[in-house]
């Protein structure tokens, strides 16, 4: 039987400091939506370690949904929701949560490997979808200033540039401007290993 899991190298080397970082922000309890969770490793960690949360994990990659579900199936993890097949470049995905309370949003890794359209969607709809007090929690390499943080980030926006010309590492003011109309607050900005950072907003 083929075993769908799929590997992401980053992972092992980022959950723990962002498990750190959820564990502070994410109440008790809360229904936690994962924006584009890949290969799932991050969804079975931290539903494993985040007991009392929900976590709905969510891709639009056929492979990553099988991904997500065969990982959940080896780790055994009670607290993990079958992923939802979304795609946050379209704005109808928050037609697909009409029947969930989410409490918070997580999004790793993707407003840089996405076009600019995925962020957009994804403030427009966790405005719409949190409730007051409801935090969005995104998580990557950014640019401060209209400048690079680190020249390692600078050679990994001209890879994607090369790659996709609607990918690259955004300016952290233009996410937090485009927060701002969907009236999500910036809360906290935290430097993290490897020249990234984790970027809190609340409803």
């Amino acid at each position: 039987m083929r075993d769908a899991r799929q590997y992401a190298p980053a992972t092992q080397r980022n959950r723990e400091p962002i498990l750190e970082i959820l564990t502070k922000i994410l109440p008790a309890k809360s229904n936690v939506l994962e924006i584009a969770s890949g290969t799932g490793e991050h969804a079975v960690f931290f539903a494993s370690q985040l007991q009392s949360c929900h976590w709905i994990p969510s891709d639009n990659n056929p492979l990553a949904c099988e991904s997500i579900i065969a990982w959940k199936n080896f780790v055994g993890v009670d607290n993990l929701d079958t992923p939802l097949k979304i795609d946050v470049t379209k704005d109808d995905w928050i037609d697909q949560l009409a029947t969930y309370k989410i409490d918070a949003i997580v999004n790793i890794n993707m407003i840089h490997i996405a076009p600019w359209q995925a962020c957009l969607s994804l403030m427009n709809g966790a405005g719409q979808i949190l409730p007051p007090g409801g935090i969005l929690y995104l998580y990557g390499p950014y640019k401060r200033d209209g400048e690079h943080t680190a020249p390692s980030n600078a050679n990994f926006d001209r890879s994607l540039r090369d790659r996709n010309d609607q990918w690259g590492v955004r300016d952290l003011e233009a996410v937090i401007e485009v927060a701002a109309t969907a009236k999500l607050r910036l809360q906290q900005v935290i430097e993290m290993p490897a020249n990234n950072l984790s970027v809190i907003f609340s409803r």
